[in-house]
């Protein structure tokens, strides 16, 4: 429980409810080359920055909760710090310092797996995102595991890699699996079997999330567990086989099985075995765990053969859910939110997005708690998402997204409201340019419909974004030149981008109360305080700074 927000005494707020607007992977642009946000036609976005108190705020590092300033935000921890107001140590650097520590190893969720293995002689399975992106997982984590369990004496272990090529480079899928097999024989050589049993692109199989496309997850479910699909006789044939028959990048690739000379599965998820998750971002390993935990009510689709085995997430990905049961690290506790704080204060709240974002406004920004604060002051609004690729609708749900807004606006029911655009970010993640191009002048329209119902509101709107994506669509040497592809064309950058975002405050009906000139040097988490003061209350004494001067 927390105590309620104290009126601040140099503002009284507006008449009109305050309106934060997400716009997912939308960030200022180092490079002009490359940079979508710059290229598309956002006449209202113009006139916001030109017009308006604004300021850039930090998305990605230290400044979120992540090991370094090296580390790309993303859309969870920008959320998180959003909602917190404060930021507290996220996924990679707790896992990171869980393995260093050796701290994971001796926890109860590494013993069961273990002893599991040990006690039936049998597998121990490795599922999760292949890459060192450092979003959903790093490949540094994955290996130290499997150092320490081969030191432990487990004499099996297979892995199934989900290609990333969204985090990292489009097709840099071989850069990991190459070394890494030089890595397999060196435990193959200390007496450990380890192996590449499965894969496939992580927007094909397994990596769902907030419930948009299951098949996606019995894909991976009959790719992993029951070793169905096309097989090679490695997993670089299969990539570059795949790739040169569809011309895909790594993140949709199609599925493959990985055979033995006796043509049968090399790995295969069976009876007594171990498998461990190691994704340590919650939101696309959700759906896959409930599959291996689910029980015979399990309804989302056919599992057709259930294996007895002992499963671990890298972390608790749902603490609400209890999803996994079993899992290797803590996840970071966040009380406190501002969520609660304004419920607690009597508060009117809306948060809406569309599917792919929809929980990003609401579990992420509530500290990764499902469900409401309290039901009778918040309503949470879900737009279906298309399940289609991104690039073929780059306007996604923008327009319906923005129709809920206005209706709850107009309702006078709201205090506060806060939406989530994604088209910056989902399209971003394509690669394709003309299409990000058309995503982001799709948001642009939208907040100048928000616009206008502010102005008639009478309220606030603060504008900004979770990291940056769209903002960075090509890779740059250290010159600040794009980097060529053997097709004598620029690398696409599919990844998250660097590069701070913007807090744009429009007040229509500024009275002179606050300065029009907004504190520099923050971090997104000053979001959570910034909208407290444009409510007409104090932020908690430990809260991180809101950007407002006055």
């Amino acid at each position: 429980m927390v105590d309620s927000l104290k009126k601040a005494p140099w503002f009284q707020g507006r008449k009109g409810p305050v309106l934060l607007v997400i716009m997912d992977g939308v960030g200022y642009g180092k490079y002009a080359d490359g940079d979508a946000v710059r290229a598309a036609y956002t006449p209202n976005l113009d006139w916001f920055l030109a017009n308006c108190p604004n300021t850039k705020l930090k998305a990605h590092g230290v400044a979120v909760g992540l090991p370094s300033d090296a580390d790309m935000g993303n859309s969870e921890v920008g959320h998180n710090a959003m909602g917190a107001g404060r930021v507290f140590d996220q996924g990679a650097k707790l896992v990171s310092n869980s393995i260093n520590s050796k701290k994971m190893f001796s926890d109860q969720g590494w013993t069961e797996i273990a002893e599991n293995v040990k006690k039936n002689n049998s597998t121990l399975h490795f599922l999760g995102l292949f890459s060192d992106g450092n979003v959903h997982s790093h490949i540094d984590h994955l290996k130290a595991m499997m150092e320490y369990a081969a030191s432990e004496g487990i004499a099996k272990i297979r892995v199934h890699i989900l290609l990333d090529g969204r985090d990292v480079g489009e097709t840099s899928a071989l850069e990991y699996v190459v070394p890494f097999e030089e890595f397999l024989a060196g435990l193959r050589a200390k007496g450990c079997d380890a192996r590449i049993a499965s894969g496939g692109g992580r927007m094909f199989i397994t990596m769902d999330r907030y419930n948009a496309n299951w098949a996606m997850v019995e894909r991976g479910w009959k790719t992993h567990v029951l070793g169905e699909g096309r097989t090679f006789k490695s997993a670089q044939e299969a990539i570059e086989t795949l790739r040169n028959e569809t011309h895909a990048i790594d993140q949709d690739l199609g599925a493959f099985v990985i055979a033995g000379e006796d043509g049968k599965p090399v790995g295969t998820i069976e009876d007594g075995d171990s498998v461990v998750y190691f994704n340590f971002r919650g939101d696309r390993a959700i759906e896959i765990s409930q599959a291996f935990e689910g029980g015979a009510d399990f309804s989302r689709f056919d599992r057709i053969r259930v294996p007895k085995v002992c499963y671990a997430g890298m972390m608790q990905y749902d603490g609400d859910l209890h999803i996994p049961a079993r899992y290797l690290v803590k996840p970071p506790a966040i009380d406190r939110t501002s969520g609660e704080y304004l419920a607690a204060t009597g508060i009117t709240t809306f948060a809406c997005s569309e599917t792919q974002k929809y929980g990003h406004v609401t579990y992420f920004y509530n500290g990764n708690k499902s469900g409401y604060i309290d039901e009778k002051l918040e309503k949470y609004v879900e737009v279906p998402s298309d399940i289609v690729p991104f690039e073929q609708r780059p306007w996604m749900k923008g327009a319906e997204i923005t129709d809920k807004l206005l209706e709850a606006i107009k309702s006078g029911k709201y205090q506060h409201l806060r939406c989530n655009f994604p088209n910056g970010d989902m399209v971003g993640h394509t690669g394709v340019f003309q299409a990000v191009q058309i995503g982001v002048e799709a948001v642009d329209l939208c907040l100048g419909r928000l616009k206008a119902a502010i102005d008639e509101a009478g309220g606030v709107m603060i504008i900004t974004a979770d990291h940056g994506n769209a903002d960075d669509m090509l890779e740059h040497g250290k010159d600040g030149a794009p980097k060529m592809g053997g097709n004598g064309k620029a690398k696409v950058k599919t990844s998250h981008s660097l590069n701070p975002v913007p807090c744009i405050i429009y007040d229509p009906t500024f009275k002179g109360d606050y300065s029009k000139e907004l504190k520099e040097g923050l971090g997104i988490s000053s979001i959570a305080a910034t909208i407290m003061n444009l409510l007409g209350y104090e932020a908690p004494e430990d809260y991180d700074a809101s950007v407002i001067q006055h």
